[in-house]
């Protein structure tokens, strides 16, 4: 799905946004058909987005409405991302040059000590070891339901261990379309409970204006160091945003509703709502925070969701899809972490989903003090 298309990009962009988008070198504009340019419009540009439990229109909007404040209070937010996007582009150009899972240098004949394959131009080498991630949450609540348990927290984070490493069982329901696809992301997250910070409110629902983020705001500040997770009612049928890397750092990481964050299934009397109770909102809102897009790219069978193996789609997908789903001219992946159905519906990512998310914490990438990072 590499089909960028520029040629509507007076519809897609509002002109205090178009000269600096045109005039750089790695643009993320991606035109969308007509019917989806009031819900959809500059979706792949997002800095957050939001993951929703019905279909609406409204919905989608709240999450514009935060990138379109965004980039109007910051310019450079727009330069900061296009700079990662060339980063992602250039490790994955030099990954392709190199043979398998191998790292730089060290195979078919390439010069030694990353010789052909190696860091020129910074950000191209893949870290090949698992990246321990560590997690710091913030629950934030009004009720005493939405002061959910330790248990509850740390069966998202097992959920979110098992998810990234393919280690979830109903990955076996995959189609043998896209079986050969399922990744192992090397990625793991590492939770406990001096990593967490419970925090009474009078405040009902915070909406997705990162005030619960500032503590000045009755929120809470974010943890260096850490991947933060708010857990707060959002309200507007809102279960889950996540900021792109690329954003400021007194707003990183992702927010979730308490109802959505954890797993009916690793355990009882937790405070969550079904179809979304398998934890895989975080699942997702993280997928975001690692830089991946939604799988059908935000907008029609044209856009870009800047992976390869993921099949074009002109929407989301609700509720628990059919087999085969077909958009576009293809089955859709409707399994796919990065859509929007119901948690015991979705149970793999992608090859490709797995190779975008390395870049990032490759050297010069947004998040590679990861990689080494032990607060």
């Amino acid at each position: 799905m590499f089909n960028c298309i520029i040629t509507n990009l007076d519809n897609l962009m509002k002109p205090v946004y178009k000269a600096l988008f045109v005039a750089a070198s790695m643009t993320f504009v991606v035109a969308c058909s007509e019917s989806h340019l009031n819900d959809e419009a500059m979706q792949p540009q997002r800095n957050s987005s939001a993951r929703i439990g019905q279909p609406g229109a409204e919905d989608r909007c709240a999450t514009m409405r935060v990138l379109s404040d965004k980039l109007a209070e910051n310019p450079g937010l727009a330069r900061s991302m296009e700079a990662i996007e060339a980063h992602t582009q250039r490790f994955l150009s030099m990954q392709k040059g190199n043979s398998g899972n191998e790292k730089p240098g060290n195979g078919n004949g390439k010069p030694g000590n990353g010789g052909g394959g190696g860091t020129g131009g910074g950000g191209t080498t893949d870290p090949a070891t698992t990246i321990t991630i560590p997690v710091y949450v913030h629950v934030i609540y009004s009720t005493s339901q939405q002061n959910i348990s330790n248990a509850q927290i740390q069966s998202q984070i097992d959920v979110l261990n098992k998810d990234f490493r393919a280690q979830n069982s109903d990955k076996n329901s995959t189609p043998s379309e896209f079986a050969s696809l399922i990744a192992d992301f090397n990625i793991q997250y590492s939770w406990n409970t001096n990593n967490l910070i419970r925090k009474a409110s009078s405040k009902s629902s915070w909406g997705t204006n990162d005030a619960v983020k500032n503590s000045k705001r009755g929120g809470s500040n974010p943890v260096p160091g850490y991947l933060n997770i708010w857990v707060c009612n959002i309200g507007g049928g809102i279960l889950g945003y996540a900021q792109f890397p690329g954003g400021s750092a007194s707003t990183d990481g992702v927010v979730i509703g308490p109802e959505y964050f954890g797993s009916s299934a690793l355990g009882s009397n937790f405070y969550l709502s079904a179809p979304y109770d398998l934890g895989r909102t975080a699942t997702h809102e993280i997928g975001h925070w690692l830089n991946l897009r939604h799988i059908w790219g935000d907008g029609g069978c044209g856009v870009d969701d800047y992976v390869s193996d993921t099949p074009m789609s002109d929407g989301p997908n609700y509720g628990c899809p059919a087999y085969p789903t077909v958009r576009c001219n293809s089955s859709n992946m409707t399994m796919n972490y990065m859509d929007y159905t119901y948690d015991g519906c979705m149970y793999m990512f992608s090859t490709g989903q797995k190779e975008r998310s390395r870049a990032i914490f490759a050297p010069g990438g947004p998040r590679a003090d990861f990689v080494s990072v032990t607060p």
